[in-house]
């Protein structure tokens, strides 16, 4: 039977205050970024920590009151250090010192080390909250990129708002934030796509691109270009020839780009235009809506283009489609009721 990813969860405010910072460090010590710890909040220190198991990667979503934190060699010794690291900042302040460089990251920055190098961090958010941070823990045999050519990023900074960086942010957000949305079965390919989108990003940062592997680079462009339809379905006029304009790509490259994915550009369009229109049909807070106004919503301008189009997909009209999903919704909250109302005798 198919499960859902799973993440471990470990969480301070299960123990006494009293106990959370040690168990914290405890649970930090199992990783390859173990670190000597100073914070203003040892007596209460709410954390909590998602670990997420992607096969070639290890994500880990943090959550921390503020604090500094300092790795030696002595603590290098003590734990398995080739892995790289690649943070996210969410909230509060990130800053990494190693090898005499500085990164600091506001929110929506990222920042890249080496756990085999010593390094100073400081994590402080001062608006009420706690800091928050998403960390890819990478090992070395694992990023197809030399290691002697990564040296120069280290504790540097990089953006996660815009191009491959705000990809890969909103790829690490959503997985670790909504892990439930994706299969067990699908961990492995998961981490992979990710695995991409960093060295993409990491190649973009070096003197020479060249150092990503072509066919990286080719998933990586295959990703963000998925990612602009799902947020362009919406625009009409969004076709192969605007696609690769936003790309600055030949149509010819964007079309050899969808060969390995056994669809065609147009076809991915409206099959993902087809889903969104299949997903506001089932919504039972959406039956007062038009199908007229649910196709539009999802750049079908035509209505009888777009039922032609979901009559090829489904095998049953929009109509039809529609009333049977409602009529299941209908029946399950109907026997809900049923099970919640006092019986009477």
């Amino acid at each position: 039977m198919d499960t859902v990813l799973q993440p471990r969860i470990f969480d301070t405010a299960e123990a006494p205050a009293a106990d959370r910072l040690a168990l914290w460090l405890e649970v930090i010590a199992e990783t390859p970024a173990l670190m000597r710890v100073r914070t203003e909040h040892a007596d209460n220190f709410l954390a909590r920590a998602e670990f997420l198991d992607l096969g070639p990667m290890q994500l880990i979503r943090h959550r921390y009151p503020s604090l500094d934190g300092i790795r030696t060699r002595k603590l290098i010794k003590r734990s398995d250090a080739d892995y790289y690291v690649l943070a996210l900042t969410l909230n509060g302040t990130g800053i990494t010192d190693q090898d005499g460089q500085r990164g600091v990251c506001p929110p929506g920055d990222f920042t890249f080390f080496d756990c085999a190098r010593p390094q100073e961090i400081s994590h402080h958010a001062d608006d009420g909250r706690a800091a928050a941070s998403v960390v890819a823990l990478i090992p070395y045999d694992a990023l197809p990129l030399p290691h002697r050519r990564l040296t120069p990023l280290f504790a540097g900074r990089m953006s996660g708002s815009q191009g491959v960086g705000a990809l890969l942010a909103d790829y690490l957000i959503r997985i670790t934030g909504h892990p439930e949305q994706y299969h067990a079965v699908d961990a492995e390919r998961l981490g992979t796509v990710g695995l991409d989108l960093v060295t993409t990003l990491l190649g973009r940062h070096l003197v020479s691109e060249e150092a990503v592997p072509t066919e990286v680079r080719r998933r990586a462009l295959l990703a963000q270009v998925q990612a602009h339809v799902r947020q362009h379905l919406g625009d009409s006029t969004l076709d192969p020839h605007t696609i690769a304009d936003a790309h600055h790509i030949s149509v010819r490259s964007l079309h050899r780009l969808f060969e390995s994915e056994e669809t065609t550009v147009a076809a991915y369009i409206r099959d993902e235009r087809l889903a969104r229109c299949r997903r506001d049909l089932a919504d039972p807070a959406l039956g007062g809506r038009s199908i007229r106004l649910i196709a539009g919503r999802w750049g079908f301008r035509d209505k009888a283009h777009f039922s032609r189009a979901f009559r090829a997909a489904q095998a049953e009209t929009p109509q039809a489609y529609r009333a049977r999903h409602l009529e299941q919704a209908r029946n399950v909250n109907s026997a809900a009721s049923e099970v919640n109302s006092p019986r009477t005798e």
